[in-house]
């Protein structure tokens, strides 16, 4: 178990999953990744960062999804559902930057080709 002084148990594991590294020196809370929208390459709004996959051996981001906008479902040839949204899972290697938005690091036609995370 990850170790932080002065802390009760409950929020130590409240501290270990909000957290992770980003190169080995900074600390950000992972709910700011959520909500963000994600952009393609070429400009193309994909949807909104919903949630991200941690490898809890390493706790790093290994993945994130992204609920994509009607636009987006339809162009990748998904059927939108009545309820609710799309989400693909995109692994973090397809992210170029994340700022006030998120930027995928390839078009939306490349994206098409893009094996999704598998469970």
């Amino acid at each position: 178990m990850l170790k932080v002084k002065n802390a009760s148990k409950n929020n130590r594991y409240k501290w270990a999953l909000a957290c992770f590294l980003v190169e080995g020196f900074f600390m950000v809370e992972i709910t700011r990744l959520f909500w963000k929208k994600a952009f393609t390459a070429d400009n193309v709004e994909l949807g909104e960062v919903h949630s991200a996959e941690v490898d809890t051996n390493t706790w790093q981001i290994t993945s994130l999804y992204v609920n994509l906008t009607d636009e987006a479902s339809r162009a990748f040839g998904f059927k939108h559902p009545y309820l609710g949204r799309v989400t693909v899972c995109l692994p973090v290697s397809a992210v170029k930057s994340i700022t006030d938005h998120a930027v995928i690091n390839q078009t939306l036609d490349e994206l098409r080709t893009l094996k999704q995370c598998k469970e």
